[in-house]
This record gives structure tokens, sequence and C-alpha cells, in this order.
């Protein structure tokens, strides 16, 4: 069984009753075979009327009416699950450190990857109930009818669930092999797709093709490495069950024959024998039918846990509400699939209320630090303690509660400009919502939009502006209540002269009060900053005096004061 998906399913209530329901109606149509092979015996031996035909009918429909509300509420379990599954990838903190995995591989895991649930939780889960009941209920039956075939059922029976699993560990890695080559061929893909224009433009395209043709073609071989293990799977199963029923049989016909054993156990025998051995052959056909859906729940509740959403129980801040300390311990993060760390050995003192820019060249790891105390990346070595406690044991939604997050490319949904503005805070009302469009220099260009803030924006934001992009998601940060750091990561790449200007304004407005990171290059956001920082090649380089001489730094300084940059090794 797999915890996760069990888990999961208990913690929804709808769909732990359609479980329940599930389980129940699989396990009570399976024992009806007990009751349908008496009659059936009874009727072909003579011991019951042949009016009893109209009884054993009524079993045969009513297994009927249990297989078809099974198959019904089985197929309302599966949606439930992967619709609660698919919510979860869906609004999990995005992970910059696994960029490996993109959004094509996302978008494999979410729709193809937990479609192939469906035979887990419609075949495999109803089968492993029914295991679990119906062979125990026939072995009791046939102990009462004939000992020397029962002792031959039990001992041949385990060696369905032996063969089974001696296969399936073999399958399981050939089809994780599988469904990795499926994820890499998705995210390729879409990949391509996005940047064409730019592969058409360096003469790249026909390159790309030839690489997705070798993608592909590993697929292809690991499907038809999965398919011959199925076929083997199938045909151990059959040939095993087949052979313990000949055992049972070929000693009940000859007995029958020397008149030891009377027709009624005779027929009794033969058609419970093969009931206890099918439950066994069906939980094995569904697991190996499954074992592409098992591999894509592994692989997205591995995302979960990464992202932190596993995590329970973890502690609040001790003074939720005031400006916090944010501290790096000797910080080391490596990325998957990379030599060299994104940050190596960083140690890094933030005072309450201090603003802190960070300047380096493009790769220097200056993003990856917002997304450490974010929470967004987790250290391969060190530690981060925001007001002394360790960011692995705040409760990540707390924290990100407090901690506004204004990223280089922020993503804008298609939907109205006030909805994208309200994801800082879905409860906003319309006219806290133009509060904060005016604070983050948004109001003006939203009035002059067709509806103003009900006009739809389009996928990414299509219909914008990079300033205009910027200022949204500046008014998100503005939108939150309660916000006390602030981590912005470029706000003013590729801006003009005049959007710069209003951004510049709307961070500054926004920091007030708030431990605050700023990812910058141009002259005017690192005005801002009380403390400037330089990272190179992932490690501190250097740090400059304050470049601001405002009163507001001073206060900054002063709440810092004693406070410096510490230098790993």
């Amino acid at each position: 069984m797999h915890r996760d998906l069990l888990r999961l399913a208990r913690a929804e209530r709808t769909v732990r009753r359609h479980l329940a329901v599930t389980l129940v109606t699989a396990v009570v149509a399976g024992l009806l075979v007990l009751v349908q092979a008496e009659l059936l015996a009874g009727v072909l031996s003579g011991r019951f009327p042949v009016a009893a035909l109209a009884g054993l009918g009524v079993v045969v429909g009513l297994r009927a009416l249990l297989g078809w509300a099974r198959d019904v509420v089985a197929g309302r379990t599966a949606i439930g699950v992967k619709t609660a599954l698919r919510r979860r990838l869906l609004s999990r903190p995005p992970d910059p450190g696994c960029a490996d995995r993109g959004s094509g591989e996302l978008i494999t895991l979410a729709g193809r990857g937990l479609d192939a649930l469906d035979p887990y939780l419609t075949g495999y889960l109803p089968a492993a109930a029914v295991a679990a009941v119906v062979p125990v209920a026939v072995l009791a039956r046939l102990s009462f009818a004939d000992l020397a075939s029962t002792a031959i059922v039990l001992v041949t029976l385990p060696l369905i669930p032996l063969f089974g699993a001696l296969i399936g560990l073999h399958a399981k890695a050939v089809t994780a092999r599988r469904w990795a080559a499926l994820s890499r061929l998705g995210g390729h893909f879409l990949d391509v797709v996005r940047g064409l224009p730019t592969l058409r433009a360096f003469g790249r395209a026909r390159h790309q093709a030839t690489v997705i043709e070798r993608i592909s073609g590993e697929h292809r071989a690991a499907t038809m490495r999965t398919l011959r293990v199925a076929f083997l799977s199938s045909l151990v199963l059959e040939l095993c069950a087949s052979l313990s029923l000949a055992l049972v049989a070929v000693p009940v016909g000859l007995r029958l024959l020397d008149g030891s054993l009377d027709l009624t156990t005779a027929l009794l025998v033969l058609l419970l024998a093969p009931e206890a051995y099918l439950p066994l052959r069906a939980m094995g056909a569904g697991f190996h039918a499954s074992m592409e859906g098992v591999a894509a729940a592994d692989a997205a509740f591995a995302l979960l846990d990464e992202a932190g959403d596993t995590a329970t129980g973890r502690r609040r801040r001790d003074r939720p509400g005031t400006a916090p300390e944010i501290r790096l311990e000797n910080v080391t993060v490596r990325y998957p699939g990379r030599d060299a760390p994104a940050l190596d050995d960083v140690s890094l003192v933030i005072a309450p209320g201090e603003r802190v820019a960070l300047v380096g060249e493009s790769g220097g790891g200056k993003s990856t630090l917002l997304h450490l105390i974010i929470g967004f990346v987790t250290p391969t070595h060190g530690r981060v303690l925001i007001d002394g406690i360790d960011l692995a044991e705040l409760s990540p939604d707390a924290w990100r509660e407090e901690a506004a997050f204004v990223p280089q490319r922020p993503h804008l949904f298609a939907s109205s400009v006030a909805d994208n503005i309200r994801l800082g805070r879905p409860d906003a009302s319309p006219e806290e919502v133009r509060r904060a469009a005016v604070a983050a220099q948004a109001d003006a260009f939203i009035g002059a939009l067709p509806g103003g803030y009900t006009a739809p924006v389009g996928e990414r934001g299509g219909r914008l502006s990079a300033g205009q992009r910027q200022r949204i998601a500046l008014a998100r940060a503005f939108c939150r209540s309660g916000t006390t750091a602030l981590l912005v990561d470029e706000p003013t790449a590729r801006l003009d002269g005049r959007s710069e200007a209003a951004v510049v304004e709307a961070v500054d407005r926004l920091s007030r009060g708030c431990t605050t990171v700023i990812v910058a290059h141009r002259p005017a956001m690192l005005a801002l900053a009380d403390r400037v920082v330089r990272l190179r090649a992932g490690r501190l380089a250097e740090f400059e005096e304050p470049r601001r001489r405002g009163p507001a730094a001073g206060e900054a300084r002063q709440a810092g004061r004693g406070e410096g940059v510490e230098v790993g090794r």
C-alpha cells in the first residue's frame, strides 16, 4: 500500500468516505462467491431443488450490482485523490533550486502522471482488500468440506504473492526508469516549444529535433521493457494458479471416481478453489498495471516534501509583527547535477529593520540567497536563523505570511488586475486593493486600462509591460498585512527610467520598518540600502559602507550596530 496516498485519502473527508464504500462493496461482492458456490454445487448435485436457481440468480445479480457500485465509487475516489494531489502540487511554493525539473516535467506529472493512478485506486486497492479477506474465508469453508484439498490450497496459495513480489521488484525499477524518460521528454519538449523563436533565430531548431528524437527513443525502449515485464508477470501468475488448481482438481476427480468423496463436496471444492487464487492474481495484475501511477505519486510526494508541504506542527516566531533578525551560519547550497555550489560557506547577519543590497555577477548566488531566506531552498550545510530560530523549525506558512517576496519575473495569472493584486491577500476589499496599487505607483496605469481593476491581464501578464508587471507584483506585497521582511530580486531590471523611478519609490515605501534584502545593480536601487554585500561565485567577497545618508539609514544602522558581515573560509 502507498502510505502517502492513503494518508492523503484519509485527510479528505469525501474521498475517505468513497474509499471506504469502495473497499466494503468489493469485499462483500467477494464473500458472496461462497454463497454462489454453495447454491450452484447443491443444485448440480441434486441436494437443493431446482427452485434454488432463483436464489442463485439473486446472488449473481447482487454481485453484479455491487461490482457496478464499486466501479462508480472507485472512480469518484480516484477523481478526489487526483484533485487533492494536483491542488497541493500546483499550490506548493516554487522550488527555484530545482530548475532542472521545469514546468514541462511538472505538467507531465500533474497531467498524465497522476492520471495513471486510476488503475491503483480503482483496481489494485479493491483487489488488495478482497485478497485480504476472501482467500481466508474460502480456506475456512474448504476446511469443513475437505481437509486434503484445504491443505493443497494452503501450501500452493503463498506461491502467487511470492512470485508476484519477485517480479514486482524488477517491474518497479523498470517503471521508474520509464517514468523518468517520459518526464524528461515532456519537460524538454515544452522548453523547446517555448524557446522555438530563439532556437530558430540562432539556427538550432534542427538540432533540438535530433535531441527530441533521441529522448523519444529512450522512452520507447523503456516502454517496451516495461511491457515485457508485464507480460512475464501475467504468464507466471497464470501458470502458477493453473498448476495449483490442477493439484487440487486431479485428486478430487480420482477420489470422486473411487467413491471416497461425494459429488456435492467435490463440486463445492472445484468451484471454491479457483476463488482462493483469483483475488491474489487480480491483485498482482492490478499492481503491475498501476506501477506507472505509483512512480508518478512517488515523484509528486517527493516534490511536496522538498517544498515543505508535509511540515506540520512547526514553531512560530516569538515576536510576530516585528522586523526579524536574519542570520546565515556557514550556509552551503548545492543543486543536483551541478559541480560548483550555488552558495559556499556563507555567513551573514542582517539586523532587524536593516536594508541590505546584494550585488555581484550573474550566477553568483544572489537569487539563491533570497530563495534560501524565504524557504524555497534547503541548505545542504549550515542553517538559516530567523530571530534565533532555525528556519527548518519554523512553520513555512507562518513565516511566508510575514515575509513578502517580489521575484525578478513576477508571474501574473489570466485573471483580472484586482485578482492578481489580491493574490497576496485573498480577502482584501476593493478599496484595500486600490490603496495597495496607489502605494505601488500602479493606480495610474491601471485606471487607464479598459475596465480598470477588472481588466484581464492575460497569462503571464502578456498585455502589460515589464514595469507594469513589476508594480503589480509590488502591489501584491503592499496588499498583505503584517509584512516584517521584504525580499526583492532585481525589481528594476529591464525597466526604463520612468518605470524604474516608480518602482524604486514603491520599494522604499514598502521596506520601511521591514528587514529588507534587495538584489540590485542599478544605482537608484542601491541608494536605498544601508549596506551593500558583494557575492562572487557563491561566496561573500566583500562589503561596502552604507550608500544612503538619510535619517532612515541612520536608524537602520543604529539598529544593526555591532552586526556585520561574517565571511566564511
